[in-house]
């Protein structure tokens, strides 16, 4: 009886595929409006509002380190996914209750502290809810192929589609209601794409035949205190929905978190590098750890999409196109549209210029990202230049400064996890994917002290002209420190390369 497929993959792909694309969808949804809403429904600063949005996207890449692990040595993928789906559609059904505006009274904003509350409740659910589900579906996915099954690159490329598909309909769909009809119903749609998202992921266990349960059902079923271990770690989820709940009211103390863990993450490596490795080894987790903490520097100029670019886009671009205005965060959907129409082509390039031995190397790759980083944002200054009496620049410029964005982020994003893979020693392998993660979450809260250097004084009410001359002097920072850091990457790339693998003969890693 031959195997039922998806598209000539393993059935379970297409449960999985379908589920991430509803997560994304419910993730990208609430990311596009989140920005919006702090500052148009609860009237926060620019300043403020891009703080608890760094502090919540931080966290968001930094939970999964810790679910992750939860789920690996304890709950199992499947079970993980279901909690964290779960915890998801809690915080977005949070997300979708406004309660009141915030209103000026008197020289005073005054805000309801109960909706407000809920708020941050919500915003602590999802971050619980991504850290176990995020990590979880993606080595499923990895479980459904065997090692040298040469379906496994193309199942992962039809995954990675789904997300984009799912972030590009949620910026579309949810973009939309949200600042037209009401901050409510874009973040009650994005709850109902999580809900599309796990039902079926559910009912379908039969398809993942067997893979992603918990590695020993009887450790999982031990019962102290009156409770089993599973019961035990989903209270232990609750505890840090409350810690969660809390930091996200206390935005420095989520900064001096991540100081001290990456400080201690660095000097450990750093140590064991020193102590324990020899020869290619230590120089392969040196160029890993130089390279992780060149991904901090792509990720916080990528990452101001969700904030100050937004807020760009929402008053200092002339959106009309075609007889058409999309809103500020529908524009959000241009990332992940164009990483569905570059991906495939990249693949192709790549594969090309590894048959012809003219493959750049991965300190090659990080340098092209870093300089296309920063190059979209100096395309934006220059188009800056060309802006309207009214202070509105045209629409194509924001629109080159994401596709160049988007073609560095193929350079380096789908390179880094790969990166870790091969460089790493095998015996810190989970300890540099969480360091991997942990840079991320870092270049998340970076790019939020960017956004508040961008901040408007008066936010939506301020003068275009004015909006428009504090983000040119800092487009332009950030542009010319992308370009000049990553042109001295990929100078250096060669000689890296050449030094960590001179014993070995390889040159194109």
């Amino acid at each position: 009886m031959s195997e039922q497929t998806f598209l000539g993959h393993p059935r379970g792909l297409a449960i999985l595929f379908f589920a991430e694309m509803w997560e994304r969808f419910s993730f990208y949804g609430m990311r596009g409006l989140l920005i919006f809403y702090l500052t148009k429904h609860w009237l926060f600063d620019d300043a403020f509002a891009s703080g608890i949005y760094a502090s919540y996207a931080s966290m968001v890449y930094l939970m999964p380190v810790v679910g992750g692990l939860v789920a690996d040595r304890y709950l199992g993928f499947r079970k993980a996914i279901i909690y964290g789906g779960i915890l998801l559609c809690l915080g977005h059904l949070g997300m979708a209750f406004e309660g009141s505006p915030a209103t000026l009274v008197d020289g005073y904003i005054v805000r309801d502290e109960t909706s407000l509350q809920i708020l941050y409740l919500s915003l602590a659910l999802i971050i619980v809810g991504v850290g176990l589900l995020k990590p979880s579906i993606s080595s499923i996915v990895g479980d459904l192929y065997s090692k040298d099954d040469p379906r496994r690159d193309g199942g992962f490329t039809l995954f990675y589609m789904g997300i984009n598909l799912g972030a590009v309909l949620a910026s579309l769909t949810c973009g939309y209601l949200g600042e037209t009809y009401g901050w409510g119903y874009g973040f009650g749609l994005a709850g109902i794409g999580m809900v599309a998202g796990l039902i079926p992921f559910i009912s379908g266990k039969a398809t993942l035949q067997g893979r992603g349960e918990a590695p020993d059902a009887k450790v999982l079923a031990n019962v102290r205190f009156g409770l089993s271990l599973e019961h035990r770690i989903f209270i232990g989820a609750l505890v840090m929905v409350g810690i969660s709940w809390q930091l996200m009211q206390h935005q420095t103390v989520v900064g001096s978190l991540l100081t001290v863990a990456s400080l201690l993450a660095v000097v450990g490596v750093v140590i064991f590098i020193f102590v324990s490795c020899q020869g290619v080894e230590r120089r392969k987790m040196g160029l890993l750890l130089f390279l992780t903490a060149y991904s901090v520097v792509f990720w916080a100029l990528f990452e101001q999409a969700g904030s100050s670019l937004s807020l760009f886009a929402d008053r200092n671009v002339d959106r009309v196109v075609l007889g058409m205005n999309p809103t500020a965060a529908q524009l959000q959907s241009l990332n992940p549209g164009f990483i569905i129409l570059l991906a495939p082509l990249f693949a192709m390039l790549w594969q090309w210029l590894g048959r012809i031995g003219r493959e750049p190397s991965h300190a090659a790759k990080f340098g092209l990202g870093v300089i296309q980083a920063g190059l979209g944002f100096l395309l934006l200054v220059y188009g800056i230049g060309f802006a309207d009496a009214d202070g509105q620049v045209a629409l194509v410029w924001l629109t080159l400064a994401y596709f160049v964005h988007t073609t560095g982020e193929l350079c380096l994003s789908p390179v880094g996890l790969s990166m870790v893979t091969k460089l790493t020693v095998t015996r810190v392998a989970g300890l540099m994917m969480g360091v991997w993660f942990l840079a991320t979450s870092v270049a998340h809260y970076m790019a939020g002290i960017i956004a508040s250097i961008a901040s408007v004084e008066g936010g939506a009410s301020a003068d275009a002209s004015h909006s428009l001359e504090i983000y040119t002097q800092t487009f332009s920072v950030v542009g010319w420190i992308g370009v000049v850091l990553g042109l001295l990457l990929l100078a250096i790339a060669p000689w890296l390369t050449a030094q960590v693998f001179r014993s070995e003969g390889v040159g194109n890693d």
